[in-house]
């Protein structure tokens, strides 16, 4: 039997109603049991500013206080202009600084993207796998995650329909083995 992982989940939306966060959400209640999923907010992060990298927020303290001890991050987001959501790349950043200190180094982590429209947000999945790797995270290459129609898969109640809940678990399940084959403890 496997340790359970703590994993980080980063929402690519800030939006309260948001069809990723509702995603999240369902994600939580059918991950393995191996896996412990947690939201991790990033609506009230700061834009990133060399100017306080020496003496950061308090809040881009407590994120980046949250990321470290995670054993791997999963992100859940939109596509916005075919690419990766302004608020999710400042969280990235953020996290990533000062140089050479970031909290994602080395991290095993997992790209879902969903949008209403039919291609699921394959643009900002394919831009977050680029700054992932510049930023040190080791994405899970296979199964690749693209939620086209996402309204259509998720209800108001925030349940997943019964194939999308079948598909999104054995994608948990190659989660839970890539961790386990990554983790750095």
């Amino acid at each position: 039997m496997s340790t359970t992982r703590n994993v980080a989940v980063i929402v690519g939306s800030p939006r309260k109603e948001s069809l990723n966060r509702k995603v999240a959400q369902a994600l939580i209640g059918i991950a393995p049991t191996n896996l412990k999923l947690t939201i991790i907010d990033i609506a009230d992060l700061p834009h990133f500013s060399q100017d306080w990298e020496a003496d950061p927020p308090q809040n881009v303290i407590d994120f980046r206080a949250r990321i470290k001890p995670a054993d791997a991050v999963l992100f859940v987001t939109p596509e916005y202009n075919r690419s990766v959501p302004g608020v999710l790349k400042n969280a990235i950043d953020i996290a990533s600084r000062p140089y050479g200190e970031g909290v994602w180094l080395g991290k095993p982590g997992a790209i879902i993207s969903a949008s209403p429209g039919p291609t699921g947000g394959f643009g900002a999945a394919h831009h977050l796998r680029q700054v992932a790797a510049a930023v040190g995270l080791a994405i899970l290459p296979q199964p690749e995650v693209y939620l086209g129609g996402v309204d259509k898969l998720i209800d108001d109640a925030g349940k997943l329909d019964e194939r999308s809940e079948k598909f999104l678990g054995k994608f948990l399940a190659a989660f839970a083995q890539w961790i386990d084959r990554n983790a750095q403890t």
